[in-house]
């Protein structure tokens, strides 16, 4: 069954610019064409999408994306496919550890502007014109 390029990005749940754009850097096969040069995908295509929307969600990047598309269809890939993932695990605790660091900063920070003193009181307004602890 031939899909259009706006079927198959309805089926896949995208636009059209998304299918265009994996098609671009070659994270799509390369569709049939009509003898008029129009594109024949397949269902094969509209799951390679879902494949590269879901790994996106999970918070790989385009080009860990294209190796795990060569790993999908490599004979006994499992190994690789466990490092990669333990690695965007260490990438993932890494961005939290971060986060917390700078929830917990502002928190301390906006403490001081609780009260409703004068900007100049204010430690928020103070640590962002004053970064690393530059003192004016």
């Amino acid at each position: 069954m031939a899909l259009t390029t706006s079927s198959v990005a309805r089926e896949a749940g995208v636009n059209l610019d998304t299918v265009r754009y994996y098609e671009k850097r070659g994270l799509l096969p390369e569709p049939d064409r009509t003898p008029s040069g129009y594109r024949q995908y397949g269902p094969e295509h509209v799951q390679h999408i879902r494949f590269i929307k879901r790994a996106q969600e999970l918070g790989f990047s385009l080009e860990d994306i294209r190796e795990l598309l060569e790993l999908r269809v490599t004979p006994g890939a499992g190994k690789e496919v466990r490092a990669r993932t333990t690695e965007k695990i260490r990438e993932i605790e890494a961005k939290i550890s971060d986060l917390e660091r700078i929830r917990d900063k502002l928190h301390e920070l906006s403490e001081a502007c609780l009260h409703g003193g004068s900007p100049d009181s204010c430690l928020v307004l103070h640590a962002l014109d004053h970064p690393h602890g530059e003192h004016s």
